[in-house]
């Protein structure tokens, strides 16, 4: 009998027959059905109906029924499971360590998601610069910009973008701002040999945050990532700057985000993502210079599609190789 691949997740681009085609002769296809953690974790058992599932097709929505992929999760999968390929670039849903521990390769779609996400963050540059979102909102309530002021809106030609991460999407992002042209800034782990030669490396998040007009986040959520921007690295910034975040709401200490938009140190943020969401703190919401997104990242069909299909093909390669090629960095050798 062949091994199973479990669906934890509806597949929404592509047709279950094409999928069950590209694992034809490798494993069966089985979807999910489980209306919650424990009925799922039973279902692996010897005569369950996924008792021969050796990998795990993931997406975020999958939390609604049965959580997270979190420790508690990933301990009472049986030894047979291998992989799980979750549908995402950011993968804290998935408890990476538990998952070393337990002999389960993780892997994500870093690449997929760059032009969608980096286009998100330039929409949400422009808008807190240009106060367009603001604008649009004032239109539509019949003020025809009375409470625009261009006093308080600037061009982003010469302003400085700091970039903290210089992956895929942060690298889109640069390529996509120096087009105005801004100036651009970055601190990463280490230096990306990719990055162009007007993209300028600093060593340290401090310099990083003393030069930017407008930092735009493009970090994990793991526990160094935590927090990352707190108020320190928010008080190093120029008074009136902007931040972005299209990377996850826990990278910034929101307490002190919004205290400094109470007294004026930042001008405004553009935001994508939320430590609670779908929750927004209503807060954030009094500074109508704000431009708030409910997690518009990804969502493209181009971009979805072109998920799906990466996420699936991780599985493929590892049944027929025994290694996917989105191995999450925390497992690389």
């Amino acid at each position: 009998m062949l091994p199973q691949i479990l669906l934890c997740g509806d597949i929404v681009w592509m047709s279950l027959e094409k999928v069950e085609a590209m694992f034809e002769g490798l494993a069966d296809i089985v979807q999910m059905n489980s209306s919650n953690r424990a009925d799922f974790l039973a279902s692996f058992q010897s005569g369950g109906k996924h008792e021969r599932v050796v990998g795990i097709y993931r997406r975020n929505m999958s939390a609604y029924s049965i959580g997270t992929f979190d420790k508690n999760l990933i301990e009472g999968l049986p030894s047979i499971v291998k992989w799980v390929a979750h549908n995402g670039a950011g993968y804290d849903q998935v408890d990476v360590h538990a998952c070393k521990n337990k002999g389960i390769f993780v892997s994500n779609v870093p690449n997929a998601v760059d032009d969608a996400t980096a286009t998100t963050a330039l929409y949400l540059v422009i808008s807190c610069l240009r106060h367009f979102s603001y604008a649009e909102r004032s239109l539509r309530a019949g003020q025809w910009k009375t409470s625009i002021s261009a006093r308080n809106t600037y061009d982003l030609t010469s302003r400085t973008l700091g970039i903290l991460g210089l992956g895929g999407i942060g690298l889109r992002l640069a390529h996509l701002a120096h087009a105005f042209p801004m100036r651009i800034v970055y601190h990463s782990r280490r230096r990306n040999p990719k990055a162009p030669e007007w993209c300028e490396y600093v060593d340290n998040i401090d310099t990083l945050c003393q030069q930017a007009d407008v930092l735009s986040l493009h970090v994990p959520l793991n526990q160094a990532t935590e927090k990352i921007i707190g108020e320190r690295e928010i008080r190093l910034l120029k008074r009136g700057s902007v931040i972005v975040n299209t990377a996850r709401g826990m990278v910034v200490d929101q307490e002190a985000m919004i205290k400094a938009l109470e007294d004026g140190h930042l001008s405004s943020v553009g935001l994508d993502v939320f430590p609670n969401e779908p929750e927004v703190d209503p807060r954030l919401m009094k500074f109508r210079q704000n431009v708030l997104l409910p997690h518009m990242g990804t969502e493209t069909s181009d971009t979805e599609a072109a998920m799906e299909l990466q996420a699936l093909t991780n599985l493929r390669d590892f049944l027929k190789t025994g290694q996917g090629k989105d191995i999450v960095p925390e497992m690389r050798a």
